[in-house]
């Protein structure tokens, strides 16, 4: 991904005119331009708990022609002056923050207003229902999970990080793998997120063979665009 220095401005998601995305992208990250070039967002979302009640001082979204990284604005005059562009992030944002072990990391951005028509794979059920395994309690509200014989699958928890833009996270057990099981519950969970007047969205590690395999099955094509964050 190239793209040019930074510059400001708040405006529309004019490559792909999609405005619930933009609704979401614009509360997610403080602006959303949506011109060419790299913003960087001084935004009080960045200083209040997430869907799981952590902060993320750091969180960028870019596309092949935008992107926008979303600091608190305490820090947002020393971003604009250190970071210059999407690619230089990974090396400035921890100085910026004096955190020299802090890694910067990338991923794979997805969402999807045409989820692939397949069956149903689960049911809805309460968060802290017995049958949850621990890594779907943080989710709460009901998750979507798949049983055999009574026991848990794989299922789906979904990060409600505001009214416009739902995410979506999905693991199947590992006897489980390789049936269609994770790609059956995207696409549901994506069909009930749509059904709620948010957009999906749906995010991997690009190395993640799996994850891929997963979201071009559910219906979430990669259009280029990548997440940022900092841990």
């Amino acid at each position: 991904m190239t793209i040019p220095p930074a510059r400001g401005g708040v405006g529309v998601l004019q490559d792909s005119g999609v405005a619930k995305l933009t609704d979401f992208l614009i509360e997610y990250l403080g602006d959303w331009p949506g011109t060419p070039g790299l913003t960087i967002a001084g935004a009080e979302v960045r200083i209040r708990p997430g869907w799981d009640g952590q902060l993320r001082e750091v969180v960028g979204v870019g596309s092949p022609q935008s992107a926008v990284i979303s600091v608190p604005p305490s820090s947002a005059t020393l971003a604009r002056d250190r970071v210059l562009s999407w690619e230089q992030a990974q090396a400035a944002l921890p100085e910026v923050f004096a955190r020299p072990d802090s890694r910067v990391y990338y991923g794979t951005f997805r969402w999807t207003y045409q989820p692939t028509d397949l069956p149903d794979a689960g049911v809805w059920i309460p968060a802290d229902d017995p049958l949850v395994p621990p890594w779907l309690h943080p989710f709460g509200g009901d998750v979507l999970m798949t049983l055999i014989d009574g026991k848990y699958a794989a299922g789906v928890g979904i990060k409600r990080h505001n009214a416009s833009g739902l995410e979506i996270s999905v693991g199947t057990e590992p006897e489980h793998r390789g049936k269609g099981l994770a790609a059956g519950l995207v696409a549901q969970a994506a069909r009930w997120i749509l059904a709620q007047d948010a957009v999906p969205i749906y995010l991997h590690d690009p190395a993640n063979v799996a994850s891929d395999r997963t979201a071009n099955a559910a219906g979430f094509p990669d259009e280029g665009w990548q997440i940022l964050g900092m841990g």
